[in-house]
């Protein structure tokens, strides 16, 4: 059982959900490699190398582009080097006003201690639906 592994991933959960963005990046390896999902607004950047680059490509998009945007995390699964969560993304996407209640999965994959890479799994309509791009 990896209790660090879940640990580290829960405490990037935690700084997150109250805008410790340094909490959130000093998790993360120097080159640690994000993936958003296919057709997921975001996922032009793929992949995101080091958390520079997920600050200012993932991070500062959401903060700028959604209000009250959080992730409900309702599960973390250990296995092993690898921590999967299932949870949801809430907030309002202020060009449209619509609210998200998407579900979303995270692959974390831990090498020396640190989230090394990230997988986004999404429902990509749902967030097309909300942001106006489709019906």
């Amino acid at each position: 059982m990896s209790t660090s592994n879940v640990e580290l991933i829960r405490g990037i959960y935690e700084a997150f959900s109250v805008g410790d963005v340094a909490g959130v990046l000093g998790r993360m390896s120097p080159g640690i490699i994000w993936n958003e999902a296919e057709n997921f607004p975001y996922a032009d950047g793929n992949p995101y190398v080091g958390p520079g680059a997920v600050a200012s490509g993932v991070f500062a998009r959401c903060i700028s582009e959604w209000d009250g945007f959080a992730v409900a995390v309702e599960e973390i699964l250990d296995a092993g080097e690898t921590v999967v969560v299932l949870a949801r993304y809430r907030g309002v996407y202020k060009a449209t006003g619509r609210e998200q209640n998407t579900q979303v999965v995270h692959v974390w994959r831990i090498a020396d201690g640190r989230a090394s890479r990230f997988q986004q799994y999404a429902d990509t309509l749902q967030v097309a639906k909300v942001m106006g791009a489709a019906r």
